[in-house]
Order: structure tokens, then sequence, then C-alpha cells
């Protein structure tokens, strides 16, 4: 069943930033909360910027305004505190990330962590996956896609690499792991995307060559995952596959160590 009206919408009266928009929501379930953690993006004027909230039935929410000032986004949160704190997983721009292409500036953004003791404060920021440089799959811009999948391994992220071609950007899927009790450790990251758009849907759109994902279910057995994706900016999109098979693919082609 899918309901006749959005779930969660823009409040700009209340909430200006706002303003212009929601978008890429990522859900966690927080047990200490018994409560979900929405991470999405607002956009206004100033540019997009992280905002949080908070939900028991997906029909009350209580927002928490903006966590992570513009520009700021593809954020989700940890679904239990790292020595006391929770944590939150983000992509800021900087002007440290901006460089020269084809002319034109663009901007580059590397995957951040940060902590917080109440949802609300955040600090101890740290890059845990950068964007990769020269003619790597990633090399222009990464950024989180569904949030952490907790594994027996460590946190495994399924994360989007940009490369800008000739032809526009290029939105590809990797792989990287992060070490359970220290997450800013980056164990492993993929040395190729392990997907990409293929199918006229992913290829041809309002904004072509893009998958996109933002969110995933676990089967019963924990293995089995549906991963949702936009599609070209223009469709939701659907693929299956095994934890433990992409734990097995980042074992055999990763490199090891940070991905700084």
């Amino acid at each position: 069943m899918i309901d006749e009206q959005p779930t969660l919408r823009p409040d700009p009266e209340r909430y200006p930033e706002e303003l212009w928009g929601i978008e890429d929501p990522r859900i966690t379930f927080v047990e200490e909360l018994d409560k979900y953690a929405i991470a999405y993006t607002a956009f206004s004027r100033a540019g997009p910027g992280v905002a949080l909230a908070l939900t028991e039935d997906f029909r009350h929410f209580e927002r928490c305004g903006l966590v992570m000032q513009p520009d700021d986004k593809d954020a989700a949160l940890l679904p239990r505190r790292i020595d006391g704190s929770f944590a939150l997983i983000h992509r800021p721009m900087t002007e440290s990330g901006v460089q020269r292409h084809g002319g034109e500036t663009v901007s580059s953004g590397d995957v951040w962590i940060s902590f917080s003791p109440d949802l609300r404060n955040w600090g101890g920021h740290k890059v845990v996956l950068r964007a990769r440089k020269g003619g790597w799959w990633d090399a222009n811009k990464v950024g989180l896609s569904p949030p952490l999948i907790e594994t027996p391994e460590g946190w495994l992220m399924i994360y989007h690499g940009v490369r800008h071609t000739a032809a526009g950007c290029l939105y590809r899927l990797g792989l990287a792991l992060f070490a359970l009790d220290q997450p800013e450790r980056c164990l492993a990251r993929g040395d190729s995307w392990i997907f990409g758009p293929e199918a006229p849907y992913e290829r041809i759109g309002d904004v072509g060559n893009v998958a996109f994902p933002c969110g995933y279910t676990l089967g019963p057995d924990g293995d089995a995952i549906n991963l949702y994706y936009g599609a070209a900016d223009t469709s939701i999109a659907l693929a299956t596959g095994s934890v433990r098979e992409l734990l097995r693919w980042l074992g055999k082609h990763s490199s090891s160590g940070n991905g700084l």
C-alpha cells in the first residue's frame, strides 16, 4: 500500500532551511530511543544542509532542525552509540574540495563522521573516506548511499562515487568496511565499482547515468538485501543481493588500511 500523500512535507514557515524542499531521507532504527531517525537534506537559499527528524509511526515527527550546516548532505545515523556518543555519517563540501575540470570550477566531497551526546550538538568531525584522485571511478566525489550495515566483520558501507566525463557525471556504487568500535577507521575499500547504470532506465532520464540508493531492507536471514535506488532521477528501481557475497567480494578486491 502506498500513501496518497507525502509522509513528510517541507515546513518552511517553522523550518526555513526547508524552503526549497527536502530529499534523500536515510532511515535508521535506534533501539535506545525506540524511534526511527531520519537524516535528510533540507534545501534553502543557503544550499543543502543535513536535518534530522525522529518518529515512532511515520505519522508524527519530531524535527531536530539542521544538524550540519550547508553545504552538506548524504547523511545517516548509526543505529547505536559509539563510546557513549551518537555517530552521523555525512558529506560536507569545503573550499578545499574545489578543483578545476574542463575549464569549469566543480566541487569534490569526502565522507565524514561526527559525534553527538544528544543528536543536536555535534563535534569530533573526522574524514573517513576521500574521493580518490586521477583515473579512479570515484575520483571527483564520494558520498554515503544507504545507511551503514552492521556485520560481524565491521560496518559495511555502500557508497556512491562520481566521475566527471565528457558526457557529464557518472554515478556508480562501491564498497568500504569500517571497524565496529571505531567507525572512523576504514578496514578495506573496493578497488573497483560494483554496480552502475547499465539498463536504459538507469542511463536515460532527467539526469542520465545515475544509480543512487538511499535505503535497503534485509531479509529474515540477515543476509538477503533489497537495495532501492533512484535510476536516472526518473525511476525507483530494486536490486537484490547478499551481504555475505558483498563482504566476500570486498575481501578479494580491496585495498586494506584507511580510505584516505
